[in-house]
């Protein structure tokens, strides 16, 4: 199972210096991953909706995949209780990535203090301001995880072999946490 922990920012939403970006933390047997996207002028929901999409289309093979946002708008709509009327394209993009996984929608309260939930939006805004994708924010988000109650194993003292060594390495090949 894949745990992957999203959140998009958009700074100065619906206005036109909007900055918007897009984070996503992918968590599997204890450890992390943190992927960023840049997205320039967007609202705060296809910030939302391109997060979640980028945490998907960062696995490359199909997938279990336990999918924490802090959007009801992508949780209620991902589950068809809201009718898509906006944001059309970005909701293909997210069909799309979500369509050769088994996703369980998981709504995460935003701002409450959950460590991964809250490690993905200090990225996102980080990366809006910044207007870029910064290697040291993402590895900050990484590293902010820590151990926390919904890994399988602590993300510090694992055995970690190379990717051609791992039975099942459903992440892209950047590297995990701990990794050098």
């Amino acid at each position: 199972l894949v745990t992957i922990f999203c959140d998009g920012s958009s700074l100065g939403n619906g206005r036109d210096e909007t900055r918007a970006a897009a984070v996503a933390l992918l968590g599997y047997k204890g450890l992390w991953r943190a992927f960023g996207l840049y997205l320039g002028r967007a609202t705060n929901q296809q910030a939302e909706i391109a997060a979640a999409a980028l945490g998907l289309e960062a696995l490359k093979e199909p997938c279990r995949v336990s999918l924490h946002t802090d959007s009801r708008y992508v949780i209620e709509t991902m589950m068809g209780r809201f009718r898509r009327k906006k944001n059309l394209e970005w909701w293909k993009r997210l069909d799309e990535a979500s369509a050769r996984h088994q996703v369980e929608w998981n709504w995460s309260q935003g701002h409450a203090g959950h460590v991964i939930q809250e490690a993905a939006d200090r990225a996102a805004r980080k990366i809006a301001a910044l207007g870029h994708v910064e290697p040291s924010v993402l590895q900050d988000a990484v590293d902010r995880v820590g151990v926390t109650e919904t890994v399988e194993e602590p993300a510090g003292d694992v055995d970690l072999l190379s990717v051609s060594e791992r039975e099942s390495d459903p992440l892209n090949n950047t590297k995990f946490h701990g990794e050098t």
